[in-house]
Order: C-alpha cells, then structure tokens, then sequence
C-alpha cells in the first residue's frame, strides 16, 4: 500500500510574520481557528489514518481541530518540533534584521547554527526520519513553515538556502507520496480558504 503524508501547517496566531515565535507556545488567534476548519475540509476526503503533531500550541490546537472533523485521536512527536531558534526566539524581525548572526543564518541555512539552538539541517534529518518511518496509508503532519519547506527540500534535493523557493502559508497542506527512500512531492501549500 501506498504511504502518504501531508504535511500542515498550522494557523495563523498573533505574532505570524512579526515576531519569531521559535518554540514558544503561542496559540492560535481566531483567523487560525478558521483556517484549522478549512485545513480539516481540505483534507477530509484523503483517507487520513493517523495525525501527528508538533508539541507546540499552535500545531496541538490546529491538529484538534482537524481530529475532531476526522475522528481521528491525535499523537505529539518532538520530530515534527519548530526549529530550535535559540537567541533569535521572540525577537521580531525589525529587530532581527540587522543582526550578523541572523544574516548568516538566513544566507547559510545548511550549515548555519542559531546562537544557542540547532542547525536547519539537525531539524530536517529529525523530520525526515519521522516522515520516512511512517507507516501505510495517510499521514497528517501538523508541523512549522521552516520544518516542512526543509522536508521537502530534502526530497527535491535543494539546498537548504533555497526554502524560501517555496511557498507554505498558514493553515496550508503539503503532500508527499512515499516510496522506497524517496517522496514524490505531489502538490505544496494547498489551501482551501
């Protein structure tokens, strides 16, 4: 049988492209709960079998939205984890601008480490591993924007500096079909709102 993950986004909160959340545990803001409703339409006729997600409150809160649409209970895997951001968590981006290490992060996303937190490449491989062990049938990963653009990068085999090729909205869906040690990448950041 065929193995399918697709892999979410999680909705909007108040700090989504203000503040770098990191691992905080901020929740979703009422835009988000719409979206978590429009995430559990989009993939309601997928065939879903399990949904996983990242500890974090935003990914928990949009992954419980979707379970209860689905039926489905919901599992926490740290694999699925925000990069750990480090000295950058909480920072806005105003502020992060002008920071050398946020540039080197940014320009050097392979190898780059945040002060105090992991490399990009730590993050994928831990999310890679997960999406590659899981079993058949369809998968829901509830994860974060920069976790799911590596994943994907890793099967298109693209550096890790060109994630930003790729787009990964709020309360989007990724999907990837399974096979051997390779994905197909079948379609990136569907919505339905």
């Amino acid at each position: 049988m065929a193995r399918s993950i697709l892999l979410a986004r999680h909705g909007h909160h108040q700090e989504v492209g203000r503040v770098l959340s990191g691992r905080s545990n901020i929740s979703l803001n009422q835009q988000g709960q719409a979206e978590a409703a429009a995430l559990a339409r989009l993939v309601a006729a997928r065939g879903v079998r399990r949904i996983v997600t990242s500890p974090r409150a935003r990914t928990r809160e949009t992954a419980a939205v979707v379970a209860a649409a689905l039926q489905l209970p919901v599992m926490a895997d740290a694999a699925l984890d925000e990069i750990d951001f480090g000295d950058f968590t909480g920072r806005s981006f105003a502020a992060l601008d002008g920071d050398p290490d946020w540039q080197r992060w940014n320009a050097e996303r392979g190898t780059a480490r945040c002060p105090g937190g992991e490399t990009m490449a730590e993050a994928v491989a831990r999310a890679v591993t997960f999406v590659a062990a899981c079993g058949e049938g369809v998968t829901l990963c509830v994860s974060h924007c920069d976790v799911i653009r590596g994943v994907v990068a890793h099967y298109l085999g693209l550096p890790l500096e060109r994630i930003f090729s790729l787009g990964c909205d709020p309360g989007s869906v990724t999907t990837l079909s399974l096979e051997g040690e390779g994905a197909m990448v079948v379609a990136v950041n569907e919505r339905c709102m």
